[in-house]
């Protein structure tokens, strides 16, 4: 057993190739972990392609409307989670509110520590696309992303960035972090789409 995975046959289509089911939630991140103890210094930048910039800071996150969402999760290592629950602002609502241009083909997303993803504009508001701010009817610990992560769980797990900061609408597609460094430009699960030359 590794993270808590537990092999086992899938007959219900909710497994990806190459993945097992853990129990556990793991802990898998680069960098340091964020503590904040007051929140009125911490906020949300959506920017670039857009209507209307946003500077939001989390008491203004919380009046936008929430939804609450469950779904499975599948990180690149070879672990998923089922049933998670996550509560927060669905991503359409963060594109409505700040306006996306008709040429936004892509969203960059900023973390602490100068930490980026990238991911197509049809990814980012793919219904189950969440910022979420909760998971199973709890705050973020500050090891899971606290005060607020994205959950894109068609994905990849290192595409829901934790620590969130910014929200940028591109016209160009740009790799982030960990794409840089090898990583899949997209991260497809169901096509194992782990390493850029997947």
């Amino acid at each position: 057993m590794y993270f808590g995975k537990q092999k086992r046959k899938d007959s219900s289509g909710r497994i990806p190739p190459n993945q097992n089911v853990t129990t556990t939630f793991p802990v898998l991140h680069a960098g340091n972990i964020p503590y904040y103890d007051d929140l009125s210094k911490w906020n949300l930048q959506i920017y670039g392609l857009v209507e209307n910039p946003q500077l939001l800071d989390f008491a203004t996150l919380m009046k936008l409307p929430q939804t609450k969402l469950r779904n499975d999760i599948h990180c690149v290592t070879g672990w998923s989670k089922l049933d998670m629950g996550w509560e927060g602002i669905q991503t359409a609502e963060i594109a409505k509110l700040a306006g996306i241009m008709p040429n936004a083909k892509f969203v960059i997303l900023y973390a602490e520590e100068g930490w980026t993803t990238n991911l197509s504009i049809e990814d980012f508001l793919k219904e189950s696309s969440i910022l979420a701010h909760s998971y199973n009817d709890e705050p973020l610990t500050p090891e899971h992303g606290y005060p607020l992560r994205a959950v894109f769980p068609h994905l990849y797990f290192w595409k829901s960035a934790k620590w969130l900061r910014g929200i940028q609408f591109t016209e160009h597609n740009h790799p982030g972090f960990w794409e840089r460094n090898g990583y899949h430009m997209v991260g497809n699960p169901w096509l194992s789409e782990r390493f850029s030359w997947d």
